[in-house]
């Protein structure tokens, strides 16, 4: 049975959040939810993935972010087309790109933060998880 993973993180605005992450990756809103126990959230993923980020935001007691420089979302894309498009999707959608704090990301990836520290590295090559086939 396949896993589905969520990536749940609180952010300071969902709107602005969900607009980057729309445009700069290309996701969709697959869910969304208002004031559930003082809670709002939103779901963006894309179709047929078995993955898709949650972001919340706590009316009563709002969580500040605080990521580290080594929490990363690492988006593989080995077409050379593709993963051009999608770093300048994700400046024009207002990421901002920084310098990985782990060298090895800056070898064959771009890094690229969110309004609330939040990064994505974007990897130019093919996803392997070392098995032989």
């Amino acid at each position: 049975m396949p896993l589905h993973l969520r990536i749940a993180r609180p952010v300071s605005n969902i709107e602005r959040t969900k607009d980057m992450y729309c445009r700069g990756l290309g996701l969709r809103v697959i869910g969304s939810f208002e004031n559930h126990d003082g809670f709002d959230g939103i779901m963006l993923g894309v179709a047929g993935a078995n993955y898709h980020f949650e972001f919340t935001h706590s009316r009563q007691h709002p969580v500040r972010p605080a990521p580290t420089v080594e929490d990363l979302a690492v988006f593989y894309t080995p077409a050379e087309s593709e993963w051009q498009a999608t770093c300048a999707r994700m400046l024009a959608a207002g990421f901002k790109q920084v310098t990985a704090f782990n060298p090895y990301w800056e070898v064959r990836g771009r890094t690229y933060e969110d309004r609330d520290g939040y990064r994505i590295v974007l990897q130019h090559a093919e996803w392997s998880n070392g098995e032989k086939a």
